[in-house]
């Protein structure tokens, strides 16, 4: 039988004292036949250590059924010198395959030489004692003493409070021994607030240094996983971090933990992945059926020869021939006029047309306009650049559909380093996230018509000019389309905002009014909040709640008083939202003092009532049942073990359920220690679906700041979910041959089938003590029909897990969790 086997990390680390490969994964053999391994280093079998970790997320994953767990490896190897190649050969009694084979191109591709092995996992200032508090973990790989310092930003050294911690997380996944189990640290200090500090630390041979608040900078807002969670297993939290247990991750908690995060890689991912010159002239011999001429349009206002040059050789390069150039110049001098004339006179496809004066962005933009002669319109940016394969990629989306806008992903150029960073991996058309913040600026492409219909740039918009005008194009358009691909660099330099973003801070009032003025044009009542520093150019739209609707709040419950009566008591005095009515659903209780608390609610609040299922555990069933005894246009179906955070949270939902667009609601879902539990669910992961940006703070960034602002999703948990009432009955409510599992992301892709959105509410924020009442997936019976249900929900919806959950960029690596990149 032939091997099955991953190979989740590999690290050369290069240290200034001696050289190891750490190589982490799994492999096993169909019958459960024990795996075991040969090394080669330069063509030379050497020793190494072993140690074969539990991996229970394989095994339920792929429904093995195995006895012994232990699939996984993590082997270490010395090295005397720097080796030029590797071999790993996996064998068992009855086979052997080589399950990895690098050659030293490859292997220093993983060269880290980094001395010590460090996460900062929280960082924060207490505004009333003006205290900062920074808490983390670091080991010395050479197992040297660590000295920890703090400097301010004039480089004096600050009086701190140290404390060493133990972190058993750590020792179980056999990153340190028993020697170094006491690598955590919190560091506490009095400061400012406005303060910059920075922390170093330092070994006898090596120092790493970090600026604490470039952390919280918009100008990364990758919120990264910390390194402990890439490797660990379910069995590993079980065993060795007992405490995210009690979160509920159960048989799925890999979801999130097996994840990469290598984004200081990007650079090297791009230039390996992007298009090659083969495939360019493949491209350049491609005859579409629908060839539309895109015209590309550019204002220019003193433009650097530098940049003016690359932006127009970068569209020039384009495999896709029919293109035109036109640019508006709105300098103060001729020079890029004479520039263009005298390098690109002789190309008829550029246009270019010197205004009379600088009109502003919009004004400029609006002088290029004037000079379009083709089908559709792109937007380009003076200093930035197109990828070769740009246009034809665009095109080549348009044959089956003429879409009327498309856009693509896009990443930064950094013009000091002249490396790409920062990727921006899109979802599909997602109106709730644009509303957000314009998530799809480049590169955007729209048919004249609609250009036509809507007019062009507008000057009072200035600075969100492209969010004004992406808004009214999608309006109005039949179809928008999203490549997932990087197709187009934005250039960061001194001057730009991709650089410094608090350089143009009209750029977001504007952007406030771009997207007051679409509601006022589509016929929404909503108001807009800029949200503060760091997330410049991030709103929070607040929907009006009209006619102040009855709201039905539906809760199964199962024992467990204190859960219920936590979850009441913060309906009752938390939330503000008064017209509702609660419905809880009795399902077998054992325990008299739930019996009286239902009989103390009904006699408090005329608005509580209880009924009785008194069928086996069937969530699906038992919310239908519940749903016949309710009143509401909208319901509210939520867990008991859940908390309202935000005393306007079910009013913040009402008001984006009564949208006529939108099907279901879900919320932002945090456990006790205030990590999120729920931030929207992505479809596709493992077969199956996930939770996303789950264990991150609740104030962390996550992938684009995608936690902090609502967006549009395939699905959200129905811990937390509100629909209406007609659309429920519409799609048949919940599936009742999904028992447990899977109920609400079924309901959920019955709803986006109606063709309504399914929105993730940030805005909305509960405590969710996850499957307390229930209790976890850890019984072989309850992991086998936890299995059998997901593979008729495989059966059900074939096609987004063979296509990808539409809001879940396919560039990321889903087999290791939502939003991890890249995938190779």
């Amino acid at each position: 039988m032939a091997l099955k086997y991953s190979i989740e990390r590999f690290e050369f680390h290069d240290l200034k004292t001696k050289q190891f490969i750490t190589i982490v994964g799994w492999c096993y053999q169909e019958d459960n036949e024990s795996v075991n391994y040969r090394i080669k280093l330069d063509g030379k079998e050497v020793d190494f250590e072993l140690f074969r970790p539990g991996r229970e997320d394989i095994i339920n994953g792929y429904d093995l059924g195995f006895k012994n767990t232990h699939i996984g490896f993590r082997l270490i190897i010395d090295c005397n010198e720097e080796p030029k190649s590797i071999e790993i050969i996996a064998y068992t009694d009855t086979c052997s395959e080589r399950i990895l084979n690098y050659d030293q191109r490859k292997i220093n591709k993983y060269r880290d030489k980094r001395e010590i092995n460090t996460y900062i996992d929280e960082f924060t200032f207490n505004e009333e004692t003006r205290t900062y508090q920074l808490k983390g973990w670091a080991y010395s790989y050479a197992k040297d003493p660590i000295e920890y310092s703090v400097f301010d930003s004039n480089g004096k050294k600050v009086d701190v409070e140290f404390h060493s911690k133990g972190r058993v997380d750590l020792y179980s996944l056999f990153f340190v021994g028993e020697d170094q189990i006491d690598c955590g640290y919190t560091i506490k200090w009095k400061g400012n607030a406005k303060e910059k500090y920075s922390f170093v630390l330092k070994t006898k041979n090596y120092q790493s240094k970090e600026i604490l608040q470039e952390k919280r900078s918009s100008q990364n807002v990758l919120s990264k996983v910390p390194k402990l969670f890439k490797m660990l297993s379910y069995q590993h939290f079980k065993n060795g971090f007992r405490i995210l247990k009690k979160k509920g991750f159960s048989g799925v908690i890999d979801r999130i933990v097996h994840g990469s995060n290598n984004w200081a890689e990007y650079d090297e991912w791009f230039n390996a992945t992007k298009v090659t010159k083969e495939e360019l002239e493949r491209q350049r011999n491609t005859k579409f059926e629908f060839a539309p001429m895109i015209s590309i349009i550019v204002a220019t206002f003193n433009t650097k020869e530098e940049y003016l040059k690359e932006m127009i050789d970068s569209v020039r390069n384009q495999s896709y021939s029919n293109w035109q150039l036109c640019i508006g110049d709105g300098s103060t001098n001729d020079s890029v006029e004479k520039y263009v004339k005298e390098h690109y006179g002789d190309d008829s496809r550029i246009v270019f047309k010197k205004l009379e004066k600088n009109y502003g962005i919009s004004g400029n933009m609006n002088g290029a306009l004037e000079l379009v002669t083709g089908d559709y319109v792109g937007l380009f940016d003076h200093d930035d650049l197109l990828t070769p394969d740009c246009l034809c990629e665009f095109v080549a989306s348009m044959q089956k559909v003429h879409h009327d806008c498309v856009y693509s992903d896009e990443d930064k150029l950094n013009d000091k380093t002249k490396k790409f960073e920062d990727p921006h991996f899109k979802p599909d058309f997602s109106i709730d996230l644009l509303c957000s913040h314009n998530y799809i600026t480049h590169f955007f492409v729209v048919n004249m018509d609609i250009v036509r219909k809507v007019g062009g740039m507008r000057s009072e918009y200035d600075g969100s000019q492209d969010h004004d005008f992406i808004f009214r194009c999608v309006e109005q358009a039949n179809s928008v389309h999203h490549v997932p691909k990087i197709l187009y660099h934005w250039r960061m330099h001194p001057l730009s905002t991709a650089m410094d973003p608090e350089s143009k801070m009209y750029c977001y009032t504007s952007g406030k009014k771009a997207i007051e003025s679409h509601f006022k044009r589509i016929g929404i009542d909503a108001t807009v909040e800029m949200l503060p520093r760091p997330l410049y150019g991030m709103y929070h739209c607040k929907y009006t709640v009209k006619d102040h609707p009855l709201v039905s709040i539906l809760i199964p419950n199962y024992n467990h008083k204190d859960l219920l009566k936590g979850c009441i008591e913060s309906l009752m005095n938390v939330n503000t939202y008064s017209n509702m009515e609660i419905v809880i659903v009795e399902n077998n209780s054992t325990e008299q003092e739930i019996f009286d608390y239902y009989k103390e609610l009904e006699e408090t609040y005329s608005n509580v009532k209880v009924i009785y299922y008194e069928g086996d555990f069937n969530y699906s069933k038992i919310n239908n049942y519940g749903v016949k005894y309710t009143h509401g246009e909208y319901i509210l179906f939520l867990n008991n073990d859940t908390k309202v955070i935000e005393p306007d949270s079910i009013e913040d939902m009402l008001g984006v359920c009564q949208r006529e667009d939108v099907g279901a609601v879900g919320a932002k879902l945090l456990y006790e220690d205030d990590t999120v539990q729920h931030c929207g669910v992505v479809v596709g992961y493992h077969g199956y679906a996930t939770a996303a940006f789950s264990l991150i703070d609740r104030n962390d960034f996550g992938y684009m700041g995608r936690p902090r602002v609502s967006w549009d999703v395939s699905a959200v948990t129905a811990a937390c979910l509100m629909t209406k009432r007609e659309i429920f009955d519409e799609v048949g409510g919940f599936d009742e041959d999904f028992k447990v599992a899977c109920n609400d992301v079924d309901l959920c892709l019955k709803i986006r089938s109606l063709n309504k959105w399914i929105v993730e509410d940030v805005f909305s924020v509960w405590y969710h003590y996850e499957s307390k009442s229930r209790g976890l997936e850890d019984t072989p019976e309850k992991q086998a029909r936890f299995q059998s249900e997901i593979a008729r929900f495989q059966k059900k919806w074939p096609e987004i897990l063979k296509n990808g959950d539409p809001f879940h960029n396919p560039n990321f690596d889903l087999d290791k969790g939502p939003f991890t990149y890249p995938k190779a």
